[in-house]
């Protein structure tokens, strides 16, 4: 049944995002129509409320196998306190600032949707604290993450860099990826719909494609943690405690359970992490 589902899937987002392709052209410019119109009256600060970067992302994966691979990808950096259309489905910038104790500006670094469809991979929360008359960069935050992660971020300015590290503990820092992006020059004329066009198609095609090579290399597929370890949430939230209070390191012992934990584990305060579980819809529920 599922394979029924995933033919349907990929055939109406195949056409789906044809004809909002070949509408795409007389959107675009009746929207630049429509901005010329209302150019005496354009807000400096929605111009300003979106950059638009353009870099490579590339990955290096370690174990059980060794496999790299790079790809072309484009990002939008939005101002969440300024723009008019912030994304669904993402923090709203009070909230990233309740989460990261922070007073600053919010800004999402992130993959729109385009002509239909969505894939998204990661996106990163710049957090600021103003000090004062200055602004600094005090946190990311990043979404979709599972393992053990470290991530580095530059403060974004004409380049942009994102460095991350997965440890596994049995194979160590086992996987690798960085993206570096240039910023773009931008101006109201400059339609997003074009510049992101199948921006999302590429990366989902990147994965899969990706994927297969793996399993061609005879990486087996893992299955979701519910079908080995029906407590995964609870051992989840555990282990997310333990790394808040043991700290990380490279060997990963201090993620194993000694007596001597227990009174820093309850310690730690169950609000201090913010997430939302979410189950994947039917059929890959």
């Amino acid at each position: 049944m599922e394979i029924f589902y995933l033919l349907y899937s990929i055939l109406s987002t195949f056409l789906t995002s044809l004809i909002l392709s070949l509408i795409l052209p007389f959107k675009a410019l009746l929207r630049r129509r429509e901005s010329a119109r209302a150019a005496s009256s354009f807000s400096r600060d929605e111009v300003d409320s979106v950059s638009l970067y353009e870099g490579t992302v590339w990955h290096q994966r370690r174990h059980p196998i060794k496999h790299s691979f790079q790809y072309r990808v484009r990002y939008a950096f939005i101002d969440l306190d300024c723009a008019s259309h912030a994304p669904r489905d993402h923090l709203s910038p009070d909230e990233a600032r309740q989460i990261t104790d922070t007073n600053g500006p919010i800004l999402l670094l992130t993959i729109p949707p385009s002509v239909g469809y969505e894939q998204n991979p990661l996106s990163v929360y710049y957090c600021y604290a103003v000090e004062g008359s200055t602004k600094r960069l005090k946190k990311c935050i990043a979404e979709d993450m599972l393992g053990s992660w470290n991530i580095k971020a530059s403060d974004p300015g004409e380049n942009l860099t994102i460095s991350i590290s997965v440890h596994h503990p049995e194979h160590g820092n086992y996987f690798t990826a960085t993206l570096k992006a240039k910023k773009l020059s931008s101006s109201p004329e400059l339609d997003h719909a074009i510049f992101f066009w199948l921006m999302p198609h590429k990366v989902a095609v990147w994965i899969y494609w990706h994927a297969i090579k793996l399993w061609w290399k005879n990486v087996r597929v893992v299955q979701h943690p519910r079908y080995n370890i029906p407590a995964y949430r609870e051992e989840a939230l555990t282990r997310d405690k333990r790394l808040q209070c043991c700290g990380f390191s490279d060997d990963n012992r201090h993620l194993q359970q000694r007596e001597s934990d227990q009174s820093c584990l309850d310690e730690v305060p169950s609000k201090n992490r913010w997430f939302r579980w979410r189950d994947a819809k039917w059929p890959w529920s």
